[in-house]
């Protein structure tokens, strides 16, 4: 990269939330912990960040802030130096960016929504910023539809025209990708100790005042963490190399079982299936896009499809899981059927036949 230099920019990276719509799987950790590919999602991120030469990274925490000092230490491992800031209340992604603020050492900082997995070039977009001298950046992706989204309008400059909300009519394809570079004096004017938005209250207060807001756009890999549909989604991209991650090696396939796994003879794992350390699979069983967390066991026969089943979790004998989230510890009983966005609380336990949407037994 020429123009700047990467070890000047302080990554910023909010992981304060607390994920209720991936319940019951973030009652026990944080959504930017739970096991992605095999390895906790923010893993993936931080990597990229690594990768670019960025080297300080603050993360701004709330919600059991403890498990990301446990994983990530100092973050020598990664080749990064992590700092920790804790928020005590809820203040945004605006406040929590205000939170940071005074920890923060250089002039230029870039700001990521910890729950995204995004293929974007970050040396790119720096570039971008500097070579524009823009005061904000927004990296904005082009979606196939973006009527679920707010769009971000630019003009042939670059520069960003208007944040608009969500509308079955959107006049651009581009949306907010949840990571943004900033030069240090725009953070200093963001409300400091309450909840703020940059979305509502931030970014459109710096329009209105003439502050040279651009645009970065590209068409990359992007889908946000916060659905166990997406979650799911997300994590078998990863495993299939459909989404980038410097974190897991080059040549990956249609299914990833780590160290400690075992799968028994006749087992089909496909659709980016993921297996954690630990867990067991039975003969027989089935398994497309499915996540499994470490120390699960699924039984034979039983199809599990699109969906998670937490640590320490039992799939009894022949059962059918499709779109559903068993949580941790939760037992399964034979034959049981769970369908359509099903969710199983941590510790629960299914009676063999327990749930069916058949009269088949």
């Amino acid at each position: 990269m020429s123009g700047f230099d990467p070890k000047k920019v302080d990554a910023v990276v909010l992981v304060g939330g607390k994920g209720t719509r991936l319940r019951p799987l973030t009652l026990s950790m944080p959504k930017p912990m739970l096991p992605t590919a095999g390895l906790p999602f923010l893993t993936h991120l931080l990597s990229r960040i690594a990768a670019t030469g960025i080297e300080r990274v603050l993360l701004g925490t709330s919600y059991k802030a403890e498990v990301f000092e446990e994983e990530f230490g100092d973050g020598s491992k990664l080749g990064l130096q992590i700092e920790y800031v804790f928020e005590s209340d809820p203040l945004g992604t605006g406040g929590g960016i205000a939170n940071v603020a005074p920890r923060l050492r250089h002039d230029t900082v870039v700001v990521f929504n910890g729950d995204v997995l995004s293929g974007a070039d970050l040396g790119s977009l720096l570039e971008f910023h500097h070579g524009h001298s823009a005061d904000l950046t927004l990296h904005l992706v082009r979606v196939a539809d973006p009527r679920a989204f707010g769009s971000v309008p630019t003009d042939e400059n670059g520069r960003v025209t208007a944040f608009l909300e969500k509308t079955q009519d959107p006049p651009t394809d581009q949306i907010n990708a949840g990571c943004y570079v900033f030069d240090r004096k725009i953070i200093d004017r963001i409300p400091r100790g309450r909840p703020v938005s940059v979305e509502r209250e931030v970014f459109p207060a710096l329009l209105s005042d003439g502050v040279k807001v651009c645009g970065y756009v590209d068409a990359t890999y992007w889908r946000d963490m916060g659905t166990p549909e997406d979650f799911v989604r997300g994590s078998s991209d990863l495993v299939r190399g459909i989404a980038p991650s410097p974190a897991l090696p080059g040549d990956r396939g249609e299914a990833l079982v780590h160290d400690g796994a075992s799968v028994a003879p006749g087992a089909v794992l496909i659709g980016g299936t993921v297996v954690g350390r630990g867990a067991e699979i039975g003969p027989g069983s089935r398994l497309d896009g499915a996540v499994i967390f470490d120390g699960a066991r699924v039984d034979a026969g039983s199809v599990i499809e699109r969906s998670i089943i937490g640590f320490g979790a039992h799939v009894g004998p022949r059962a059918l899981i499709r779109d559903g989230v068993i949580g941790d510890g939760a037992n399964i009983g034979a034959r049981c059927e769970l369908l359509r966005g099903a969710r199983v609380w941590p510790g629960v336990e299914l009676p063999d036949c327990g749930i069916r949407y058949s009269s088949d037994v």
